[in-house]
């Protein structure tokens, strides 16, 4: 048996540099808190909940590099902005699942939610139309305690252009 000679050839080991990872890693953070956000405005758009809207960084004079230190501040301003972000939802979806509840409650027994309004809005819901508890025939349903529940037809009806056209 012949011995055959193995080249054998060593790959350098490649050591990261340790601020160079911290960076990667930082800015694997930002971008997954920036999808959070971008997520929790979506959401509240979709569900209608008002008081969450993007914000714009200032524009920069030059195109520069940030260090750490600036790197986690950005880091922590966004995680920051999700969870106020979220806690904003979850309070939204509170209130929401109370007027729901409210609005079943009118349905079931109108005559012990007289003249109550649940809007549209506050169920989540678009448009200008409120749910109200009313006399079914006006001062005679209410004397007789007739109640019924009827949703709004919405938003006032626009003015044609002939009162808009003559002045006040």
């Amino acid at each position: 048996m012949e011995l055959q000679e193995l080249d054998i050839v060593a790959e350098p080991v490649l050591v990261e540099d340790p601020e160079l990872a911290a960076r990667r890693s930082l800015r694997a953070q930002i971008a997954r808190l920036e999808g959070q956000l971008a997520e929790a405005l979506v959401t509240s758009f979709a569900q209608s909940i008002e008081g969450l809207e993007p914000t714009s960084c200032a524009p920069r004079a030059h195109a520069r590099m940030l260090d750490l230190g600036e790197l986690e501040c950005v880091r922590d301003e966004l995680a920051e902005r999700v969870h106020a972000s979220r806690a904003r939802i979850a309070e939204a979806a509170e209130a929401q699942a109370a007027s729901r509840i409210r609005l079943e409650q009118m349905r079931l027994e109108p005559g012990r939610h007289r003249f109550t309004r649940v809007s549209c809005r506050e169920l989540g819901e678009r448009g200008c139309g409120v749910w109200e508890v009313r006399p079914r025939l006006g001062l005679i349903g209410m004397l007789m305690g007739w109640w019924q529940l009827k949703l709004s037809s919405g938003c006032p009806l626009a003015r044609g252009r002939e009162l808009r056209s003559r002045p006040p």
